[in-house]
């Protein structure tokens, strides 16, 4: 097989099951990056695969909720539980550092975040030019009731497996996480 025949991008096939209660299935224009390799594909390659679109599916998932039950997105729910997570607030470098994005992203998602009222920002007495973000009592609230839904949807989404099941899952998972960190070092 050649290359790019193992590349090519090719639609999930459609499951003929009805989908668990809550769950719609997925659209039929989500890639599954799994097909792209042959069976005699290297098995860190299918893994790496079947990760991604695993992830890849999630990520759809919970960005389709968060618009439709809170009219919010993904990276606007993620700057505000970095928030929820440092009360005494991030400076904006930081906040780009922690979300991987950069430092533009952040400033377009806390100017909107400020406008509806969600956080504040707080210029450092010590440094002028640095700024904190924090989230407002009312950006707590409506976040709480977000991170109480997302909770909700990730634990039904992973509903297919039994509970051992995840607990092995979580414990390769971190057996690769470490391999990684002490090899890919900077």
């Amino acid at each position: 097989m050649t290359h790019a025949a193992r590349n090519k991008k090719t639609t999930a096939p459609t499951e003929p099951k009805t989908p668990r209660k809550g769950i719609e299935k997925p659209a039929d224009n989500v890639v599954d990056l799994e097909m792209s390799t042959g069976a005699d594909s290297h098995m860190g390659l299918r893994l790496w695969l079947r990760m991604l679109t695993t992830t890849n599916l999630v990520q759809a998932e919970l960005r389709k909720r968060l618009r439709t039950e809170f009219d919010t997105t993904l990276p606007r729910f993620d700057l505000m539980a970095q928030l929820e997570r440092h009360p005494e607030g991030l400076k904006m470098t930081e906040l780009s550092r922690r979300m991987m994005v950069t430092g533009g992203n952040v400033t377009g998602i806390t100017d909107q975040l400020e406008k509806e009222g969600l956080v504040s920002r707080d210029t450092d007495p010590n440094d002028r030019r640095s700024i904190s973000v924090r989230l407002t009592p009312q950006g707590r609230a409506a976040f709480d009731k977000m991170a109480t839904a997302h909770e909700q949807w990730v634990v039904e989404m992973f509903g297919g497996l039994e509970l051992n099941e995840k607990s092995q899952t979580h414990q390769r998972l971190g057996k690769l996480k470490q391999h990684l960190m002490n090899t890919l070092k900077d």
